[in-house]
C-alpha cells in the first residue's frame, strides 16, 4: 500500500494537513494574472489542482513550482 502520491508536478506529497490551499483569485493575484489565466493553467493541466465542490484550490507549493519552472532567463 502506498501512503504518498505523486502529483503532476513530480512532487511527492504525503500528509497533505500541512499545505497552504490557495483560491484561484489568491493564486492569480500571486502571479499577478487574471483568474482566467489560472483556471487556463488548472484546465489545461499545467497548474495542478483540487477540486472541492465547484470551486478549485491550488497548493502554495504547486503555485511556486510552477513559478520556478517557467522562469525565463533572458541573459
Amino acid at each position: 500500500m502506498h501512503t504518498m502520491a505523486e502529483n503532476t508536478s513530480g512532487n511527492v506529497h504525503g500528509d497533505m494537513s500541512e499545505a497552504q490551499f490557495l483560491t484561484i483569485a489568491e493564486v492569480a493575484s500571486k502571479m499577478r494574472v487574471s483568474k482566467m489565466t489560472v483556471y487556463r493553467l488548472v484546465h489545461g493541466g499545467e497548474l495542478p489542482a483540487v477540486r472541492v465542490g465547484r470551486s478549485f484550490r491550488v497548493t502554495e507549493d504547486d503555485v511556486n513550482e510552477y513559478l520556478r519552472k517557467s522562469f525565463y532567463n533572458a541573459g
